[in-house]
């Protein structure tokens, strides 16, 4: 599967500093693994010279936070079963605040910061 289609390439912009992502701006796109752990929910990236993507948003590998990762990263990881990432077609991409508040009602998770 193609994690980037061009559609979503138009709409990834970098900002100044990651406190620049609004508490109602909404998520770009959600990539999930699909035989366990790992969601990533991109709000920003940019990309590099060398054609990869650096990803920005909220990463949740057992426990979120926000953090970067490379598209190149998510592409090379493969599953046990053989799979690798994919992207979510159907959800309705979630806010920041609606972010925060998923995680601190559903896993009591104070709400998510922004570091810099």
């Amino acid at each position: 599967m193609k994690l980037l289609t061009k559609d979503i390439e138009k709409k990834l912009t970098k900002r100044s500093t990651q406190e620049a992502i609004a508490d109602d701006d909404r998520a770009i796109v959600k990539f999930f693994n699909p035989t366990g752990a790992g969601t990533w929910i991109i709000f920003e990236g940019e990309k590099q010279e060398d054609g990869d993507w650096i990803l920005f948003g909220m990463c949740h590998l057992g426990h979120p936070e926000w953090g970067y990762v490379w598209l190149s990263e998510l592409e090379s990881i493969k599953t046990k079963l053989g799979l690798g990432i994919e992207r979510d077609m159907y959800s309705k991409m979630q806010t920041r605040q609606e972010l925060d508040h998923h995680y601190s009602t559903v896993f009591g998770y104070t709400t998510l910061t922004l570091e810099g």
